[in-house]
């Protein structure tokens, strides 16, 4: 369970309870931890190490005290659920939360408890619009006007989930297509090292970006292909475990460069990828007919406001009305499946 709240800070505190604790931090943390003493160490997941942590072990379980950076924060609960244990959001209950939160309905108080995970102003709207929308849902349904169709546009609505969840969509391609420069485009500011050099980003970068008011985890691989360097080689392989778990992958490819040198395996390989067609303002070396997708220069930005609209689509955020009710938590999505049940039987 974390302790702190959603959102990056300086500092993380990540609860361990239960009988998982002791092989999970002989696994992964370099050191014997001392009950009630503060133990310094290196926290690993295979050979990545993760953060250096200061844990703290106690009756019954352990406080992992971690950098606040997201990326390290959400590493770790997936490891930790990986090896086993329950991951419980901070303050995931209305009865926890009305501890901490003043409000004068549950709606409201979970949107309070929410509202740390809203990371841009449009989830911010669309997150502070749900309390007056619930309210009127409520209402309307009371007067038997809500239908089983509005019922289930609703549970199947994903938008809102999506703009506080901080998606990962990963850049991949092979070397030198443009993939950094493409991330500097979506951050809006230098991030990545670009060159015209092979093997220029020589491990994968990951930080938020802002991408048309959702906010994602963008992650700037390095460019796949063979090489005998082991550096690059364990980038490579580092940056693949990333690819697999990230919510989106979007293949750059260079419009000037023949698909069969490194970029067509890409696409068998990722078939339900989001495709760029970068370098668009060169001579195209192949028909771009065979492969169609968002067309940008990324170099002078052309396209990538296009890029932007269809990875926001993606998640189903692309021109969303905030004043619209959005099923995000369990209580609510129950509420609704009982709904359903007594309009099926009218």
């Amino acid at each position: 369970m974390r302790l702190t709240a959603p959102g990056t800070a300086a500092i993380a505190v990540v609860r361990l309870i239960g009988p998982l604790i002791q092989p999970f931090l002989k696994m992964h943390f370099s050191r014997e931890l001392v009950e009630g003493r503060c133990i310094h160490g290196i926290l690993r997941a295979d050979d990545q190490v993760l953060d250096d942590p200061v844990v703290v072990a106690f009756s019954g379980g352990a406080d992992l005290n971690l950098h606040g950076s997201l990326w390290i924060v959400e590493s770790v609960l997936r490891l930790a659920q990986k090896a086993g244990f329950e991951v419980e959001p901070a303050l995931s209950s209305p009865s926890l939360a009305s501890q901490f939160a003043e409000s004068e309905s549950i709606i409201e108080t979970e949107v309070l408890i929410a509202l740390p995970r809203a990371r841009t102003q449009l989830a911010l709207r669309v997150l502070l619009a749900q309390t007056e929308a619930w309210e009127s849902l409520e209402s309307r349904h009371s007067a038997g006007l809500v239908n089983s169709s509005e019922i289930e546009r609703i549970l199947s609505d994903r938008s809102l989930a999506n703009l506080l969840a901080l998606p990962t969509v990963a850049l991949i391609g092979a070397p030198n297509v443009g993939k950094s420069t493409i991330a500097n485009q979506l951050f809006a500011q230098q991030r990545s090292i670009t060159a015209d050099l092979p093997g220029t980003t020589r491990d994968w970068v990951g930080e938020i970006a802002d991408v048309g008011g959702l906010a994602v985890m963008l992650l700037d691989t390095p460019g796949i292909r063979q090489t005998s360097d082991p550096l690059e080689q364990a980038a490579i392989a580092r940056g693949g475990k990333e690819i697999t778990r990230a919510d989106l992958v979007v293949i750059v490819l260079d419009a000037s460069r023949p698909l069969e040198e490194g970029q067509r395996q890409l696409l068998d390989t990722y078939p339900r990828s989001l495709i760029v067609i970068n370098k668009s303002d060169r001579a195209p070396a192949w028909d771009r007919t065979v492969v169609r997708g968002i067309v940008t220069v990324g170099t002078t930005g052309a396209g990538i406001d296009d890029l932007r609209k269809s990875i926001m689509a993606h998640f189903s955020c692309l021109g969303i009305d905030p004043s619209l009710p959005r099923a995000r938590t369990d209580r609510q999505r129950e509420m609704l499946h009982s709904w359903e049940s007594s309009v099926s039987q009218v």
